[in-house]
């Protein structure tokens, strides 16, 4: 189960959900690692990973620079190289805490240098080390998470095969070449976008909202490079005119049903699977699919599920 960052705290809802469960693993997806202290994060990574005996993995990831700045009153800084100290604090933290010995980490902007026992939960040798699995879009993000994570969450907004056999797993051989390590094991995490339902009408329904959610995403100047790979080398500049002047009476006519079919893939339940297996062959170990907006539905994406992990 993967918990995104919105508009609730992620780890409260993870703690939620492991305690709710006795077999799920929860993932933070992602929860956004520089408007929060490395320590804290490891401490409360630790912690969760503790009490649910190991069903916890910690997700983390950069967020853009305007939120950062302007909604989360913190300050910027390049995010790659953060990001790799970021995620060296927090191993070494939780080699602090399993071994009950500072383990430090000094680097140009993080620095772990203190821990006095009174303030270490360890030695503790039973808790399992959390997974930490980085969210990530641009090349020197991909690098760094070759370079020091477990698993790769991809964005739903660059979750397509040509994108994650052609830039994605490249990048992450060039990290891991660079930190002198295999990708064995690594976890690429697909986070795709459906558009689905039980029934046609279904379908044409969440097409509707999907719309909206399209333009949204897509406005970011970011994801510009997934809208050329599919052929819209114009449309990221028109849909963030759109969104600035809230202009939805347009939508329609920019974000064409041949639009949302070209990126977001399209199926009923009863042939969903099947769509998601061959659109990720060979480019990704899991993928994310989000909970239908209708209740009366989660059995129908509960048999999806089940179905992808029969293989």
């Amino acid at each position: 189960m993967h918990v995104s960052e919105t508009v609730h705290d992620p780890f409260l809802l993870a703690l939620l959900a492991l305690q709710a469960t006795e077999r799920l693993v929860v993932r933070t997806s992602v929860a956004l690692a520089f408007v929060r202290s490395p320590l804290l994060t490891a401490y409360t990574a630790w912690d969760l990973s503790k009490m649910s005996g190991g069903r916890f993995h910690l997700g983390l990831g950069s967020q853009i620079r305007q939120n950062i700045e302007e909604r989360y009153a913190m300050p910027w800084t390049a995010p790659a190289a953060a990001m790799r100290e970021y995620v060296g604090v927090v191993r070494a933290a939780f080699e602090t805490f399993r071994t009950g010995e500072l383990v430090a980490y000094e680097g140009e902007r993080y620095r772990f240098l203190r821990m006095q026992p009174y303030f270490n939960p360890g030695p503790d040798t039973q808790t399992p080390t959390p997974p930490v699995y980085l969210g990530g879009v641009g090349q020197r993000m991909l690098r760094v998470a070759g370079e020091c994570a477990d698993g790769l969450v991809t964005h739903p907004t660059n979750s397509d095969p040509r994108y994650l056999a052609d830039e994605c797993v490249p990048a992450l051989a060039e990290g891991a070449a660079t930190a002198g390590r295999a990708l064995d094991g690594f976890d690429i995490v697909a986070g795709l976008q459906v558009i689905t339902g039980a029934t046609d009408a279904d379908v044409a329904a969440e097409r509707e909202r999907r719309r909206r959610l399209f333009a949204f995403l897509y406005s970011t100047p970011a994801y510009r490079g997934a809208l050329e790979r599919h052929g819209f080398p114009d449309l990221q500049a028109e849909l963030a005119d759109l969104v600035r002047r809230d202009d939805w009476d347009r939508l329609r006519g920019i974000v064409t049903d041949d639009v949302l079919a070209t990126v977001v893939p399209t199926a009923r339940y009863d042939t969903l699977a099947d769509a998601v297996r061959e659109r990720l062959h060979g480019v990704a170990q899991s993928v994310t699919l989000a909970l239908p907006e209708n209740p009366d539905h989660d059995r129908r994406m509960a048999d999806v599920v089940a179905e992808l992990h029969a293989g």
